[in-house]
């Protein structure tokens, strides 16, 4: 017997107060992030994912449906269920189920303004894929431009509205993140020993990087083979 009850704050913003010895049957957020974890450790990834989901879910059902709040970062319970959200917008963004990942993201976004977790990033990938372009166009500039992925976003975003590559954009790609753009054109990127060796380390090249963010995207890049041409023929 468990339920989920928002506290606010003096900041104006709210935190969610996991009490155990109200009537329901609430989930504990921490606790089921955790075990989510675990399962996708033990490699049972659609369990992962139903325990992220069934989580969100209940989320939805305790905010107030005419208000929108903005929930305490900073409070560890609260924090727990805003990376459960995002999780699960991530694995929704992993099966290309876009309508559900954005609706998922936006909603984050809604809830921590500060957007401590980056979904803008995520968001904008979604956008891009569904040809959202206004929606697009609106969230892109909350991307640094120090980033490999806004440089990306607007050579992807641009392809998909005139069928060509910018050429700034395609200048910059080159100069401030060649590897990027060396794996993106590669014929092969292996999860080997390299990689792994280089991605758990606390300093992991840029090549490393390049070949993690091109892993988390590939679903994107292999229904859309054309860009990947675009951008080896440039």
């Amino acid at each position: 017997m468990a339920k989920n009850l928002l506290k606010p704050t003096a900041h104006q913003t709210f935190r969610i107060v996991h009490d155990k010895n109200a009537k329901g049957n609430a989930p504990d957020f921490g606790a089921e992030l955790v075990r989510s974890q675990q399962a996708e450790a033990e490699q049972n990834y659609e369990e992962a994912c139903n325990i992220r989901f069934a989580a969100v879910q209940s989320l939805v059902d305790m905010l107030p449906e005419d208000e929108n709040i903005e929930l305490d970062w900073d409070d560890e319970p609260t924090q727990q269920a805003l990376t459960l959200l995002y999780c699960s917008a991530v694995d929704f963004f992993l099966v290309g189920d876009w309508e559900m990942c954005a609706a998922q993201l936006e909603m984050l976004l809604d809830l921590d303004s500060e957007d401590h977790l980056e979904a803008s990033t995520q968001l904008a990938y979604t956008y891009v894929a569904m040809e959202e372009f206004e929606s697009f166009d609106e969230v892109i500039n909350d991307i640094s431009d120090k980033t490999p992925d806004r440089t990306l976003l607007m050579l992807w975003s641009e392809f998909l509205r005139t069928g060509r590559l910018p050429e700034g954009e395609l200048q910059r790609f080159r100069r401030n993140f060649g590897p990027w753009l060396k794996e993106w054109t590669a014929e092969e990127h292996r999860v080997n020993d390299w990689y792994l060796g280089q991605i758990s380390s606390e300093r992991p090249s840029k090549e490393a990087l390049a070949r993690e963010l091109w892993i988390q995207t590939e679903h994107i890049w292999t229904a859309h083979p054309d860009f990947i041409e675009a951008l080896s023929k440039s």
